[in-house]
Parts: C-alpha cells; sequence; structure tokens
C-alpha cells in the first residue's frame, strides 16, 4: 500500500526534475523568486502573461517553439555550436525554463538580474555557418527566436490550455502578445508585433531566410533521449500534438503538418494528458507558488517551511 500511495509524489518529483533541474521544482532560481525583492514584477499578477506561462500547455508549446526556430539556419547555428544540448537536453529545457519562469513570476529587480545573466551568455555566442556570421546578441535573430516562441506558446494555450476568454474576454491573444514582448525587449530587440495579427505578419517576413530543419534534428525533437518507457509515452502525445500547432508559414520547413491542417485527435490525446497532469501536479507550479507567497497572495511554498525548520 506505501508503494502505491508513493507513485503520484515519485511522479511529480521526476516531471519537476525533468523541467527544473530539481526534483522538488525549487532550485535556488525559483526560491529566488520568493526571496528577491517585494512587488509586482514585469507582469500583472494572476494576468494574462502569469496564466499562459503558468499553464502545463506550454509544454506542448515549447516543442512547437522548437521546431519553429530552428527554421531559421543561424539560430540553429548558435543552439548546434554553442550548447550541449544532444549530450544532456534537460539540463537545457531547465536553463530555457528559468528564463521563462523568472522573466514571469520574478519580481522587477530579479527580472533584470535575470536578462542582464541571459544578456551576458548571448554575448558569448557567435560563430558563422556556411560563411555568414551570426552572433545570439544580434537584434534581428533575437526577434526571430521571440516571435517563434511567441507564437508557439499562444497556439498551445488556445488549443491544449485551458480556455482563458471567459477571464480576459476575446482579446486576451492580442495582450499576450503585447505584454510578453517586454522580456525580449530586455535582451536587446524591438519592433516587436503588439497583437496576434501582427505577430503572424512578423514571422511570414522571415520566410525568404528560413530552410529546412534538418532530419536529425527532428528526429531528435520527436524522441528526445533518456526518456523512461512511461514519459516516452506521455512525450510522444505531446510532441504529436504540437507538430499540429506550428506557424502555417514555419510547417513546411519544420517537416511537420502545421496549425489548421487536422490533427485533432493529437490534440484531444494532448489535452486529456496534460489534465491529468494537472490533478497530480496541483494548481500552481511552485514557481508560481514562490510569486505568491513573496507578493502576500498565498501561503509559503512546503521548501520554505521546510527551510525554517
Amino acid at each position: 500500500m506505501r508503494a502505491l500511495t508513493s507513485l503520484p509524489e515519485m511522479a511529480r518529483e521526476a516531471f519537476r526534475a525533468r523541467v527544473s533541474g530539481d526534483p522538488t521544482g525549487a532550485p535556488d532560481w525559483v526560491r529566488d523568486i520568493a526571496r528577491v525583492g517585494s512587488g509586482p514584477g514585469w507582469f500583472e499578477p494572476d494576468g494574462v502573461v502569469w496564466r499562459v506561462h503558468g499553464d502545463l500547455s506550454t509544454l506542448v508549446g515549447g516543442v512547437a517553439a522548437l521546431l519553429g526556430q530552428a527554421a531559421h539556419p543561424l539560430a540553429l547555428a548558435g543552439v548546434q555550436q554553442h550548447s550541449a544540448y544532444r549530450e544532456d537536453p534537460w539540463k537545457r529545457l531547465a536553463g530555457t525554463a528559468r528564463w521563462l519562469v523568472v522573466s514571469t513570476f520574478g519580481s522587477e529587480e530579479l527580472a533584470e538580474r535575470e536578462a542582464a545573466r541571459v544578456r551576458g551568455m548571448h554575448a558569448t555566442v557567435r560563430g558563422r555557418v556556411r560563411g555568414r556570421p551570426y552572433s545570439a546578441s544580434d537584434p534581428g535573430l533575437l526577434r526571430w527566436v521571440h516571435l517563434a516562441f511567441t507564437d508557439a506558446f499562444l497556439a498551445a494555450q488556445q488549443a491544449v490550455g485551458t480556455d482563458l476568454t471567459a477571464r480576459f474576454g476575446r482579446g486576451w491573444p492580442d495582450v499576450y502578445v503585447r505584454d510578453w514582448a517586454r522580456s525580449a525587449e530586455q535582451l536587446g530587440t524591438t519592433d516587436l508585433p503588439r497583437s496576434a495579427a501582427e505577430l503572424a505578419e512578423a514571422i511570414a517576413e522571415y520566410r525568404s531566410q528560413l530552410a529546412p530543419v534538418p532530419d536529425s534534428l527532428r528526429a531528435f525533437l520527436a524522441a528526445p533521449p533518456g526518456l523512461s518507457t512511461p514519459e516516452r509515452v506521455f512525450y510522444r502525445g505531446l510532441s504529436g500534438a504540437a507538430a499540429h500547432l506550428v506557424s502555417p508559414t514555419l510547417a513546411g520547413c519544420a517537416g511537420v503538418p502545421g496549425r489548421g491542417r487536422g490533427g485533432a485527435p493529437q490534440i484531444a490525446v494532448a489535452r486529456a494528458q496534460l489534465r491529468g497532469l494537472r490533478l497530480a501536479l496541483g494548481s500552481h507550479s511552485p514557481s508560481e507558488e514562490a510569486a505568491r507567497w513573496r507578493l502576500g497572495m498565498g501561503p509559503a511554498p512546503a521548501w520554505a517551511t521546510e527551510d525554517a525548520a
């Protein structure tokens, strides 16, 4: 009986270790969300950005974003030449999650500190691919990464996430695009879209710069190494939905059907998977719990109680 009752907690720890690098879901940078600063951050507490990035639809959006971003040869070169994603994809995932959740839930002081850290990392990512120079600090390349990310996360929220229309009205996608632009501006890019329609137009403007995503990378994203059998089954459901959420502009290069090309069964599977995962994990992530505690909107996280003891 004890073994059976421990299964949900084991599943939670395994999931949190994947996405944050810590089985508690609260590595030091999550704890900083509670401890650094005292007021709101870049985004309205319980606002649209909080609700999109606090939703498990980000698991699907993340896969779709990687497929789309990789269609730009210079963005892809930066990842391939300056990261160990093939050797340790989960460490890279945790690094991406850090930027996302600290920017979203951290105080203004912490978010600015995190932006400076990322700008410092970008300054070292430069090189050439097929005779073309690239730099991760290039405003145009930063803009591209932001556009593909925003499009994917918005599409995932609309397809497999909690419906936000009743809470924020029909215009919430425009609010998300407009508000989340602040994060990219802090990294050094400009001329960002302020609505979902402008976002689609901005992505289409890159069409001539794109190229097919290598088969090896598509295979890697479809089945990353190191997953247990249950994790592989779960991930297959998420990636199946992601393939149907990539922007139509990028889908051909990414080698996937893309948005608006069927996919109802795959999307339904992912939606059911995420519904079950929400029940297992609870209503708020450790990052959001830390932010709510900092702002006096919720109780202390379990780790804070343990630290006090």
